[in-house]
């Protein structure tokens, strides 16, 4: 399988830079889902490794061999980068049976009768769509339009699969389904997937690495529980999770060795830094404001919590709930796991739990140390 190499890479829409000098590494055999929000450059960047836009400046490589270089004057084209494109509207043909869909692009290429109709075999075993061969896509549902698709891609044989928001047709129970279907095949297929999706859910859950990209700029690039756990910046660290971290405006009031005051209203709490995976930890400096992270199954209710709070709102969904606190005239947004309940405008007491409390610049955003709050 190809490893992927992208140098620079920048796209201009006249004085606007969809992608901002982007430099990537995707390896062989990796599932890599380019994630962001909308108008953020994921779907022009995986367009451009296709060779379907073409770059402003930069270069692309794919298994070492340059297929794009605005410096040395090379542009291959799509049909020569060896890659399949799974489109979000499944793009079969109407007039086609499910074999003869997965067999078109095999007849283009003029295989033997007996080897195309092996190949589709093991597909649909595979893809679990045997039994629709002699239908027609308006006799399938959105599901099974979409195993289809997925199988006339991969009956080329290509060294890399790009999916630009596969999923969103699909109801949330599909999407739950293909997402396993989609992590299985990976393995099964031992090729590179590169996906695209605003959904972060689906990125947490089926990638190796996660590129999270902001207005065409790389934010952070990393496995899912890295940008989970040791978000980058406040962007990243909001941008993953749902319910969404609680970011909190601080004061660091006076230090000593590893814990530092932090003074948040009248909340006053401890935090005890400790050393990170980068060995990049900054003491907060006393007098200066920082934005304090902490996610909202680190904040328990308890009635030995020594915070004190009130419950503004309840979320009950049987496996977990989530609550939002009020202490004073701040918010915080906690999730309880288990079938439990409480009373609006209940007191209650609050704990920080967890030593993965993250301490940002406030001026730069960047993550400056973790922690636990005590």
């Amino acid at each position: 399988m190809p490893e992927i190499v992208l140098k620079n890479v920048t796209k201009m829409y006249g004085k606007n830079a969809a992608v901002d000098h982007l430099n990537l590494v995707i390896p062989d055999h990796s599932f890599i889902t380019l994630l962001g929000p909308s108008g953020c450059g994921k779907t022009t960047t995986l367009r451009m490794i296709a060779g379907l836009e073409t770059p402003t400046s930069g270069e692309i490589s794919i298994n070492g061999e340059i297929v794009y270089s605005s410096e040395k004057g090379i542009d291959i084209p799509p049909e020569k980068r060896n890659v399949g494109f799974l489109f979000q509207n499944y793009a079969l043909w109407p007039h086609m049976t499910v074999y003869q869909n997965i067999t078109f692009g095999l007849e283009n290429l003029h295989w033997a009768k007996d080897k195309m109709a092996a190949k589709a075999e093991q597909l649909m075993k595979m893809l679990k769509i045997s039994e629709y061969k002699d239908r027609y896509p308006s006799e399938l549902s959105g599901g099974q339009q979409q195993r289809v698709a997925i199988a006339r891609t991969l009956s080329t044989g290509p060294k890399t699969l790009f999916m630009d928001e596969p999923l969103s047709n699909l109801d949330a129970k599909l999407r739950m389904e293909m997402r396993t279907e989609l992590k299985r095949l990976h393995m099964e297929t031992d090729s590179t997937f590169i996906y695209v999706t605003h959904d972060q859910l689906e990125a947490m859950t089926l990638s190796t690495k996660i590129c999270l990209i902001k207005e065409g700029k790389l934010q952070q690039y990393a496995a899912p529980l890295t940008v989970y756990n040791e978000p980058a910046n406040t962007f990243v660290a909001d941008f993953i999770g749902n319910p969404s971290i609680n970011l909190l405006t601080v004061k660091a009031g006076t230090t000593s060795g590893d814990t530092t005051e932090l003074e948040c209203g009248t909340l006053k709490l401890k935090f005890v830094a400790k050393e990170k995976p980068d060995k990049t930890s900054q003491t907060p400096e006393p007098g200066k404001e920082y934005i304090l992270g902490i996610r909202p199954e680190n904040i328990g209710i308890s009635a030995n919590g020594k915070i004190k709070a009130k419950i503004y709102s309840t979320l009950p969904s049987g496996m977990e709930t989530v609550v939002k606190l009020k202490i004073d005239d701040m918010f915080l947004t906690s999730v309880v796991f288990g079938s439990v309940d409480f009373k609006v405008n209940e007191e209650v007491g609050v704990e920080i739990k967890s030593d993965k409390n993250i301490v940002f610049s406030k001026s730069e955003g960047h993550d400056l140390a973790v922690g636990e709050i005590e």
